[in-house]
């Protein structure tokens, strides 16, 4: 099973696809790295902006900004 590449904590940048409808862009917390057995991992993340979370994919996210943790 593929590792996660981002971690819990981390700042990341959404970058919905054109087919991935109405998803906001914009800088994500991750919330929780989700199980999964498919190539594309998947992640809960938070928005920054409204707080509203959302289950993304890992081809969906970008590295974002530094934060005082990471």
């Amino acid at each position: 099973m593929a590792q996660h590449s981002f971690s819990i904590g981390q700042s990341v940048e959404l970058v919905p696809g054109r087919l991935d409808g109405n998803m906001p862009r914009g800088t994500y917390t991750v919330q929780r790295l989700l199980p999964n057995d498919g190539a594309d991992r998947e992640y809960r993340v938070r928005s920054q902006r409204d707080g509203h979370e959302r289950v993304v994919r890992e081809s969906q996210l970008r590295s974002g900004p530094k934060t005082l943790f990471g």
